[in-house]
């Protein structure tokens, strides 16, 4: 297998395992998919972790298997590329992306559909489509300007410049910057902490805050208003409060 599922915790952890850059050919996106999926259905994943392992994070697309793709081809196989990704994205739980190494072309955007990025400080990422002729194809154009701004992603994407570590924090392309050795057991602490929370309302609270992003401002409010109601018919809601009320703020136990 080119990826797999591991779970210690309540944490997933989806594991990139193709020797020695993790390059992303089309088994491997089929198989992120395929991972994304049981992330989502399984009750005994409660939060996720994407990671690449120690040394590099996903160098990006399978080069060769793409060069002998022509247009006709990658027509098909486009959509195919976009639906693996947005199925990680679409995971309706905590995704943290740990970053090791590289994170280039599709694995860049890999890591942009997570909902946080932890990065090792010799970490390097970008989009260098541009270099071959080409534009990122798995999200990029959309989900980095999303996240760093258009004048950013115009940057980035126009130049195919790979982005450090710092420089990334800096422009908001990371989250959190820590020495190599820590990356994955700190992003496994946040999956871990988010695990023990109340599963509906962080999935009402992702799908809230991701839906907004996509449409306007009263249609985002709609949807953060409905799930806002709907949270009271729910168990975690009462547990929430009671706590509250008889214990103080902060030691709700969910299950």
């Amino acid at each position: 297998m080119t990826a797999h599922l591991e779970v210690r915790d309540a944490v997933g952890t989806i594991r990139l395992d193709r020797p020695p850059m993790n390059a992303l050919d089309v088994a491997t996106q089929d198989r992120l998919r395929e991972l994304a999926e049981e992330a989502t259905r399984r009750d005994d994943v409660r939060a996720v972790v994407l990671y690449g392992g120690e040394k590099v994070f996903a160098a990006g697309a399978d080069i060769k298997e793409m060069q002998a793709m022509d247009h006709a081809a990658m027509v098909v196989r486009s959509k195919a590329l976009q639906d693996s990704f947005t199925a990680v994205a679409r995971i309706p739980k905590p995704v943290v992306a740990a970053v090791t190494g590289y994170a280039l072309g599709g694995g860049c955007e890999l890591a942009l559909c997570a909902d946080f990025r932890i990065a090792a400080d010799n970490a390097k990422l970008g989009q260098p489509e541009i270099l071959l002729g080409l534009i990122p194809g798995a999200g990029g154009t959309q989900r980095l300007a999303r996240l760093v701004g258009p004048s950013r992603a115009k940057d980035l994407i126009f130049t195919g410049r790979h982005v450090r570590a710092e420089e990334a924090l800096t422009i908001g392309l990371v989250d959190r910057v820590v020495p190599a050795a820590e990356v994955y057991e700190q992003a496994h602490a946040w999956a871990a902490a988010l695990a023990k929370g109340p599963a509906l309302a962080l999935r009402a609270a992702k799908e809230s805050i991701d839906a907004g992003l996509e449409t306007d401002i009263d249609t985002g409010l709609t949807v953060e208003r409905n799930w806002f109601a709907g949270l009271f018919a729910t168990e975690d809601r009462e547990r929430g409060m009671r706590s509250f009320v008889e214990e103080g703020p902060g030691k709700a136990k969910f299950l």
